[in-house]
């Protein structure tokens, strides 16, 4: 976990979710459906779903949470190695657990 005075606190929803789950698109579910761009990608440890982040227009990952209560989301374009708690709103050092991608991801700005 990171080791700053803002994410000290160890996230306990995050032992759950240790694990990564398998992606359930190549980009973003929804943006791919509706043919809209996205800036990076999060996925649901949870349950795999790939969706936009917040500087996205649709914000997908952040709607995904507030629907399934899905509490864990990684950085995954590529897996950066973090991930966040939407609700003990702390940051996680997810180290060499990031989740692998199934294939290259298309960028689209």
């Amino acid at each position: 976990f990171f080791n700053d005075t803002a994410t000290t606190e160890i996230c306990a929803l995050s032992l759950r979710c240790a694990l990564p789950s398998s992606p359930s698109a190549r980009g973003c579910e929804e943006c791919l459906k509706i043919g809209s761009p996205w800036v990076h990608l999060r996925i649901c440890r949870t349950c795999g779903h790939v969706g936009c982040c917040d500087s996205s227009p649709h914000k997908h990952a952040t709607k995904h949470f507030h629907h399934t209560k899905h509490p864990i989301i990684e950085g995954y374009d590529p897996p950066e190695g973090w991930g966040w708690c939407y609700v003990d709103e702390v940051m996680l050092d997810l180290g060499d657990r990031t989740t692998p991608q199934n294939g290259p991801i298309p960028r689209f700005v």
